[in-house]
């Protein structure tokens, strides 16, 4: 690989100034030059990846040593967590069918750990320390194997404290069994990521006591008077007053920026690009994974259609874009014709604007490929508190319905969706069950019965915008919003405003019917819920630390839906069980293991528990789920005792 070069991070001092003084997001990438140049001294074009031999017996094997290394990074020296000596690590490759063989040696001076992004495997090789395994100690060697199910872009990342920021992370690429996936004549792996200089530890110390510390695009007084202008001086005031009352500002898009992040591809930032080959008229398939800790990014190819043929690995009903968001951890897979004999850029951009990375495409050295604009930064709006902007009485607010002070008296009884009837059980009778943010919501112990299962909605549709309930989750969750829905055709906020075809979940189709889509049985409905002001985050105002596994049966149907009570974005990631995104595609929905929710947004996905043992559900935000957004999904064999599942899943269908 070639070297890795990372850009200092902008001084706080130049990032500030440019901030105040226009109205674009400035960062990291704000003093690059306006072109990218193939011809720079360290450039080697990227053939790409070529054909894959099979392997002897059908069984695959690779070494893979966890080293604290010390990289020269833009003229300072940096301390990195490396794979095989290398940031990203190597790329992995297997035929669908094969074996893996994985020994994975740590020379870390902590435990460190891999987990198989999206893989589908057993338990103890999912590797979540403290839930599928022990972890490996410091001079230990831990061989996974595992079968190949599957084909398509995956990927794999330390699942042990903060060690992903640092550079522990690689791709994977399955080539399939059969020979129906699209036609292509060449392939580039494209890992996006993120890097700070600052130890990880320190970041995370100082989101708990200054949540917005990285946020230096705030808004000054003169977004005030232009508001004012456009919006009028009683709206304008009663936003900024609902703005703090959540202890929020409609530019906290993202926890860490450009003020501390250099942004990467394939180790490489905007300054010293990476350069990938193609020739003119050939089929290029670009495989994108977001290796990121916290960096959401918008991907285009300037003036260039992509055709989005995979989504985590899936295949999917090609669909013609020209820019997609990619949340952190999904994967996704285009490809494109390059038809000149010239430089393309490959312009990556952060979702809050705070700056970007890019790669040259080029049949050969020497070419450039020009930069497009830059963005304003984006703003978050009344949509984003679960808001109709259009219909609602500013000066009338109610900001306890909101979740800033205590939940309403009174409540609108369709706000409260009612679990008995569907499915979860009879709430018990006890008094003090209020206080519990998991009480009247036990899981039955046997199916649900076909009157009850019956009320659930179709399978693969999508859920009309819902009247949120008055509970609010407790102290550690700062709002609640008036109503939450789909936000499915939604290309994300910031996008889908210039005219150009932006990638929304909805565009996404299974290739055919699933041979089998049987409807859900019960539904499980968790909330993601945070505080801002005192960076705490977890599911259903509940830390993972204080909560109980929500444990289901083997072959058990379940409709998932999740509920962001909050203003983040928040990229939530089941390990073991495949997802069924609920887009309105029937039994044609997408199959994905990581789905992005939008502020204030419902989305629900079905879920099959046909892998029995304690798998993760998380944020992939690396900082959201160190603090708590973390839940165990524990599948019981079919013939357990049902007294112990009923047991072990306490109340975990909670609205």
């Amino acid at each position: 690989m070639p070297d890795h070069i990372l850009q200092r991070p902008v001084s706080r001092r130049r990032f500030m100034g440019a901030a105040l003084g226009t109205a674009a997001a400035t960062g990291a990438g704000a003093v690059l030059p306006r072109a990218l140049h193939a011809g720079a001294p360290t450039a080697q074009l990227e053939p790409g990846l070529g054909p894959l031999p099979p392997a002897p017996n059908g069984v695959r094997e690779y070494d893979l040593t966890i080293a604290e290394t010390t990289l020269r990074l833009d003229g300072r020296n940096a301390r990195t967590v490396t794979i095989n000596g290398t940031v990203p690590g190597p790329v992995l490759r297997f035929r669908e069918g094969e074996t893996a063989v994985l020994r994975v040696h740590n020379t870390l001076r902590e435990d460190t750990s891999i987990h198989w992004h999206g893989i589908i495997l057993p338990t103890n090789m999912d590797g979540v320390p403290g839930l599928s395994f022990p972890g490996i100690r410091p001079g230990e060697t831990f061989e996974y194997r595992f079968d190949i199910q599957q084909s398509g872009t995956y990927w794999f990342h330390s699942h042990s404290g903060l060690q992903e920021q640092l550079g522990h992370y690689g791709s994977i690429v399955i080539e399939p069994a059969d020979t129906t996936a699209p036609a292509y004549d060449r392939q580039h792996m494209i890992v996006l990521s993120d890097w700070t200089f600052e130890n990880p530890r320190r970041v995370l110390s100082r989101l708990k006591k200054q949540p917005d510390a990285y946020n230096y695009q705030r808004r000054t007084v003169a977004d005030f008077f232009r508001d004012v202008a456009r919006d009028g001086f009683k709206t304008t005031v009663s936003e900024r007053f609902m703005w703090a009352g959540m202890r929020m500002n409609p530019t906290d898009i993202a926890d860490v920026t450009g003020a501390t992040y250099s942004y990467l591809l394939n180790g490489h930032v905007a300054e010293t690009p990476w350069y990938g080959q193609f020739t003119p008229g050939e089929r290029v398939r670009l495989r994108f994974v977001n290796a990121s800790a916290g960096t959401f990014y918008d991907v285009r190819i300037p003036g260039v259609t992509m055709s989005l043929v995979e989504v985590s690995g899936q295949p999917v009903e090609p669909v013609d874009i020209e820019e997609f968001r990619i949340g952190i951890a999904e994967t996704y897979d285009v490809i494109v014709t390059l038809p000149e004999d010239t430089a393309y850029t490959l312009y990556a951009e952060t979702m809050d604007r705070s700056g970007y990375t890019a790669a040259t495409l080029a049949p050969r050295e020497g070419m450039t490929a020009q930069l497009p604009a830059r963005r304003k930064r984006p703003i978050l709006g009344m949509v984003d508190m679960g808001m109709d902007h259009g219909s609602m009485d500013h000066g009338a607010m109610d900001h306890a319905a909101m979740g800033h002070g205590a939940p309403p008296a009174k409540a609108d009884s369709s706000a409260a969706v009612d679990h008995a009837a569907m499915g979860h059980g009879t709430p018990p009778a006890k008094a003090a069950a209020a206080a519990d943010p998991h009480a009247g919501h036990a899981m039955p112990t046997a199916a649900p019965a076909a009157a009850s299962a019956s009320a659930l909605r179709a399978a693969g549709s999508i859920e009309p915008e819902t009247p949120h309930a008055p509970r609010n989750h407790g102290p550690e969750n700062a709002m609640v919003p008036m109503s939450t829905k789909s936000r499915l055709a939604e290309p994300g906020t910031g996008l889908g405003n210039d005219g150009r075809r932006v990638l929304c979940y909805t565009d996404l189709k299974a290739p055919a019917p699933w041979p089998e889509f049987r409807e859900p049985e019960r539904e499980i409905e968790l909330h993601l819920t945070g505080n801002m002001e005192r960076f705490t985050w977890g599911l259903n105002g509940v830390p993972y630390s204080e909560a109980e596994p929500i444990t289901l049966r083997q072959g058990e149907r379940i409709r998932l839906t999740m509920v962001n009570d909050t203003m983040m974005n928040h990229p939530m990631h089941l390990h073991g069980l495949w997802m069924e995104l609920e887009n309105g595609h029937g039994n044609r929905s997408p199959r994905i293991h990581t789905i992005n929710v939008k502020p204030a947004e419902r989305v629900s996905l079905l879920v099959t528990a046909d892998a029995v043992g304690r798998w993760a559900f998380h944020c992939h935000v690396l900082y959201h789920m160190e603090v708590g957004m973390f839940r165990e999904f524990r599948v019981l064999p079919a013939d357990a005792h049902a007294h112990h599942a009923h047991h072990e899943s306490g109340a975990t269908d909670a609205q």
